[in-house]
């Protein structure tokens, strides 16, 4: 189902570790809120995932999705397409992710 709050703040491609990795032992479905690491010191940031084209993803496995932060005001005119980080369950990190487009606009850093 999808999320319709408002429009998603970022699109990214998301690649969840295996089992074996340490990643997480079951799917995640869409709604799925982790923590995820953005490069703020000693600050990792929730957002809401939906999986785009699926609705789940299973541990070792890639897919897009649209993510919505729950505290905007934290990536402001800090995030670019390229742009990685980490997906994460408290400290444990489940997953790598990297930004494919800035739909925020007050998020999109200036170069």
């Amino acid at each position: 189902m999808p999320i319709t709050i408002r429009p998603p703040d970022i699109e990214a491609e998301i690649s969840f570790l295996t089992t074996a990795q340490g990643g997480r032992q079951d799917s995640a479905f869409s709604g799925y809120r982790p923590n995820h690491n953005f490069g703020v010191e000693g600050m990792l940031n929730d957002a809401v995932h939906e999986y785009l084209g699926c609705e789940s993803v299973e541990p070792g496995q890639t897919a897009k999705a649209n993510m919505w932060f729950l505290m905007v005001e934290y990536q402001e005119a800090r995030l670019f397409p390229g742009f990685k980080f980490t997906v994460q369950e408290g400290e444990r990190i489940v997953g790598y992710g990297v930004i494919t487009k800035v739909i925020n606009t007050t998020l999109q850093k200036a170069f």
